[in-house]
């Protein structure tokens, strides 16, 4: 069994990893957030310590780590605002242990050189969740355009709609300079998916950017991709609203539509079930996605010539 502890306990995605280190037979020992909103816990791990303050928490850690036959913390997972997932990683290995962290691991590239120098001071390791890599149609998908003419370019439609109340812009998520912007907070595991089943990027267009959506055009090694994200559930198409439905995932490869709206819910148990056998995605797996994003959310807007998604012709 192995000791977690989970930083940023009270944020939307932090219960996945708890059930995560549950269903894979560990322990999560200590969590930390500034805000007290935590009951979530009670269902996973009712007895694990819990501080509001971070120099508290710190000290609990570094308490565990040396005493004789304590229960020393061996992983601590990141579920915090994306703009210090880069301190806290740093944290995580100078506390003697390995770090889980949620996408988007950095917001700009660089921030990778910085940490690959740290694992090399320390000996621990960054594991990042790229949970699309682990996803049964995600993998199907890649392993049968493998089989494929390796020579010729598919068309890739992407479109990704999660609505989100007017509470989004008011947080965090809504600053792009703590987010990195929509294309990062909810494109980069797709900009990931992207890169890793067609190969490297090659031409990155912006033809629109605002707080609540953007889209573009990228092409890859073995793919040319329209791209669509959003928030605006005006966005999500009149019949999927019909059904009381407000988010919509699609992509299509050559006119042919890809399933992978369901087999989301054991993605992040999955990654954690590599990660623990040895076989996570370090920092230089993420390092194509998040170059990708940051060109993004700094690039100039091209006119709607050429290919660019269906979507926005609304």
């Amino acid at each position: 069994m192995k000791n977690f502890a989970l930083i940023g306990a009270a944020g939307y995605i932090a219960p996945r990893h708890m059930q995560a280190i549950k269903a894979t037979g560990n322990a999560l020992v200590a969590a930390l957030d500034p805000n007290d909103s935590v009951g979530i816990i009670d269902s996973h791990f009712p007895g694990a310590e819990f501080f509001t303050e971070f120099e508290r928490f710190d000290r609990h850690l570094d308490k565990m780590r040396r005493k004789a036959g304590g229960r020393r913390v061996d992983y601590v997972s990141i579920c915090s605002p994306n703009y210090l997932h880069d301190s806290h990683m740093r944290f995580a290995l100078r506390s003697d242990a390995d770090a889980v962290c949620e996408k988007p691991l950095v917001l700009n590239p660089w921030n990778i050189d910085g940490l690959l120098d740290i694992e090399r001071d320390t000996g621990h390791r960054v594991n990042t969740i790229l949970q699309l890599r682990v996803h049964p149609s995600i993998v199907a998908m890649r392993k049968s355009l493998q089989c494929k003419k390796r020579d010729t370019k598919h068309d890739v439609d992407l479109a990704y709609i999660t609505s989100r109340g007017r509470w989004y812009l008011q947080s965090w998520k809504g600053d792009a300079r703590k987010s990195g912007g929509i294309a990062t907070n909810i494109g980069v595991h797709f900009f990931d998916m992207l890169h890793y089943i067609f190969g490297d990027l090659q031409q990155n267009i912006v033809h629109h950017a605002s707080e609540t959506k953007a889209a573009g055009y990228l092409e890859y090694e073995h793919a040319r991709v329209r791209w669509f994200l959003s928030v605006d559930i005006e966005d999500v198409p009149a019949p999927v609203r019909a059904k009381g439905q407000c988010t919509f995932r699609s992509i299509t490869v050559d006119d042919e539509e890809i399933e992978f709206s369901g087999g989301f819910a054991d993605l992040h148990t999955r990654s954690y079930e590599e990660i623990l056998a040895g076989r996570g995605f370090g920092l230089e797996d993420s390092r194509e996605a998040i170059t990708t994003v940051a060109a993004i959310r700094n690039a100039s807007i091209a006119p709607l010539l050429g290919d660019y998604h269906p979507f926005l012709k609304k």
